[in-house]
Order: structure tokens, then sequence, then C-alpha cells
């Protein structure tokens, strides 16, 4: 049975979901369903169509229809003592699979281990034309109080909820390509919200009153999608024994995965797909939630780039113990009310499967399932390459490219990966052949 929550919500009591890819589409949405207990009308919104055309044409301009991703579910998942099955939105094969399969080898081990700091946004108003850049700085500090009290004026429900503007910070540019600039930073705690559109009203709400103290003229008043102080962090140690397999000791698995973080720690080239690796485990939480991906891409490879050069967003080492210990800390703006999180029947339902209570909890899943991504990334690489077990999922597109359907599928996929030539034209030769014993019989 799925476990109550303060919610309301049923969160899976146990996410080790076995043999779950033995079953077809149909039957391993049911078994989800059962473990969270969907309600009858919420069990429609993976079957296709669930966003109706009236629906989207509200969401965004010019809409001639609706793009469907495959959406699975990351089983294994032990963070903090709790179980989570994980919704994740991916086109691209062996990610579903990459995680589950490091969430296995975690869970062994305890799982992994979350935090997270306050849900703050920053927004930003931008001062040109200042006389004395200095003195507008002091003059926006002295003025704290009355601009938090205006900001703070627009939004009673964030108030009401324990949110609001916090603080303000004021920098000076001297030297730029249109004079010296003053920017005054609107920090705002947004509760369960993304926050972009509060941050935004804020920002446009004070501009005036910023732009008399400053003796300026306001230009941009924005929010920042560097969301340096709204950080979720994961950690997992693992020890060698979770880690051996019949071709490779634990301790030379452990090793490897340190010796290729250390490459994209050092190596830009290597960190971005060191780091794209570890959004394809974020990304795909990020967009069956209807939250912004792209707002999560842009803030974590400028936190990959913040001190001075782009490099590793995770770190792995090994402790004295000799386990196997990652780490993962980036932005993670996310939010659970709003935008397509409330309007979309496949994002509630992703949420509901998954029963987080709160915008900081979903961001340190997200995160989890990054450093899961990662690890199994770095554990392929580490030992046969990234291409075995990667080929081997991607047969059956090639399978299904070449023309292959139902049973057809699996057999020509299997042949493809079993042979390590996985190639279209390949598979349909082989799906001609098929075909041709067939029609003998």
């Amino acid at each position: 049975m799925a476990e109550p929550d303060r919610g309301g919500k049923r969160r899976a009591d146990n996410s080790r979901l076995e043999h779950l890819r033995n079953l077809t589409p149909a039957e391993r949405f049911v078994r989800v369903a059962d473990a969270v207990s969907l309600e009858a009308g919420e069990r429609g919104a993976f079957a296709g169509g669930a966003l109706p055309a009236a629906l989207a044409d509200g969401m965004i301009e010019n809409v001639i229809g609706t793009f469907e991703l495959p959406i699975g579910i990351a089983t294994n998942f032990t963070i903090n003592g709790r179980d989570y099955l994980v919704p994740m939105a991916i086109e691209e094969p062996s990610v579903v699979a990459a995680a589950s399969y490091m969430a296995r080898i975690a869970r062994q081990c305890g799982g992994f281990h979350t935090s997270s700091t306050g849900p703050l946004m920053r927004a930003q108003i931008q001062v040109l034309n200042v006389a004395d850049p200095n003195g507008a700085r002091a003059r926006l500090l002295r003025e704290r109080a009355a601009i938090l009290a205006a900001a703070n004026e627009k939004d009673n429900v964030l108030i009401g909820l324990g949110g609001g503007c916090r603080d303000i910070e004021v920098h000076i540019f001297e030297q730029t390509p249109v004079g010296a600039m003053v920017v005054v930073h609107l920090i705002v705690d947004v509760r369960d919200a993304m926050g972009a559109n509060t941050v935004n009203t804020m920002a446009e709400t004070v501009a005036p009153m910023v732009e008399r103290i400053a003796g300026g003229e306001v230009r941009l008043r924005i929010l920042s999608n560097f969301a340096d102080l709204r950080l979720a962090r994961a950690m997992v140690s693992v020890t060698p024994q979770a880690l051996n397999t019949e071709s490779y000791p634990g301790e030379r698995i452990a090793r490897g995965i340190v010796e290729a973080c250390a490459f994209a720690q050092v190596d830009p080239y290597r960190a971005a797909t060191h780091n794209k690796g570890i959004m394809n485990g974020v990304d795909p939480v990020v967009v069956a939630t209807g939250n912004d991906w792209r707002a999560i891409e842009a803030g974590a490879h400028v936190w990959a780039s913040r001190l001075g050069r782009y490099t590793s967003l995770s770190s792995w080492e090994i402790d004295r113990d000799g386990n196997l210990v990652g780490t993962l800390e980036m932005p993670m703006a996310l939010g659970l009310v709003g935008g397509a999180t409330k309007t979309h029947p496949s994002a509630r339902a992703a949420l509901k499967i998954l029963g987080v209570e709160t915008a900081q909890e979903l961001a340190e899943v997200a995160v989890a399932v990054g450093l899961a991504q990662n690890m199994g990334a770095l554990r392929a690489l580490a030992t046969e390459g990234i291409q075995k077990g990667h080929m081997a999922l991607h047969a059956r597109n090639i399978a299904i490219v070449a023309g292959a359907t139902g049973a057809e599928i699996e057999t020509i996929a299997a042949a493809l990966a079993r042979d390590h030539d996985v190639r279209v034209d390949r598979a349909k030769a082989m799906l001609a052949r098929l075909r041709g014993g067939e029609s003998r019989q």
C-alpha cells in the first residue's frame, strides 16, 4: 500500500518495483498507479492526448497541436530514508534504466541524502545614467526598508504563506559599454513557486522608487535565472562490494569513476559532456513536472563556471574506508504552484506519483536523480564504455526506424545488440528476412 503524507497525497512506500521492465506499458502504468493510488480520473494522464488542444492553446501562442515525449518511471530511489517513484520525460534511451540501476546500488548502502537552501530568487533592476554610483548605492541601502515594504505590498498571498521580499543588494559596474551601471537585486522568498512572475512583478513595482533614489534611469526589471541562493544538494556513499560486477572489482570501478570525474574537473571539453549527463537525469524530472528546464539548464551552467572556468558540477571521491562518495550541488528553482505544474494534466499526475510536499523536496529529488545518472555514466565509461549499454537500448529505436512492429522490435533489437552492429540498413535486412520466413510458413 502507498503511504499517506501530510499533504493528502499518497507516495510509494517501496520504489523497488521488480520486473517492471518485463511488463507492457499499460501493465507498468497500472502497477505504478496502484502503488501511489492514482484516482480513476488521473489514470488517463499518460495515455496520449491528455493535453486538450483548447488547454494547449491557452498555454502558448499559435498552437497547432501538441508534441509528446515518452515518460518513464525511475525506480529504486531511496532519498533521506523515503522511497520515490520518479517520472522522467525524455527521448534518449538508457537514461531511465541507468538512473534506476544506480539507485538500486545506492539503496543497498542507505540511498541518497539531500539538503537544500530556502527558495530565494533574485530580481534585477538596472539603473543607467547615474552621476554618483557609490552615492546611489548608499542611498538605496539607506532606503532598504521602504523598498522592501513597496515590493511586499504586491503579493499578500505570498506574504501570508511566509514568503516575500527579504533583502536587497546593490551592485556597481563602473565600466560598461553604456557607462557606469547600478543594479539592484531584490532577494525574494517565493515559497513553493518557481517565482518568475512574482519577482518580475516586484521589480516592476519598485522600479520608479529605485529610479528616484538612485537619480538615474531604470531599464531592465527582471528575474535572474542564476538562482545561486536556491541550491539543492545530493550525496551518495557506495561500498566497493556494491559496485562489483562479473568483469570488474568494485575498487576498480570506484577508482575509475573518480578518475573520470577528475578529467571533467580540469577540462571544459570533458566537463560539457559530463554535465550533460547530469542534466540527463535532472531535466526529465523537470519536464515531467511541468517546470522550466531551460531555466534550470541556464543556472546549472553558470554555476559550473562560477570560479572563472567551466568545470564539473559533481565531485567523486574515495573516503578513508574505501567507499565511493559522490556529491552534487547546483541551483534548482522548481515550483509546485503556477504555470504548467497546475495546468498540464500530465504534470499534475507526475507530481502525484512523486508525492513531494514542497518545491524544495522536488528540487532535492531532481538533484539526486542527476547524481544517479552521473554515477551511471561514469561507471559505464570506467568499465566497458558508454556504447555497450546505450546501443543495446538504442537498438529498439533502430528496429522501429527500420519498420519493425510488435514482437519484431525485440527480436531485431536483441540481434543487433548481440552482434554489436546497430545500424538501420542491417535492421531492415533482418526485418526482410524475418518477414520473408513468416510468409513462407
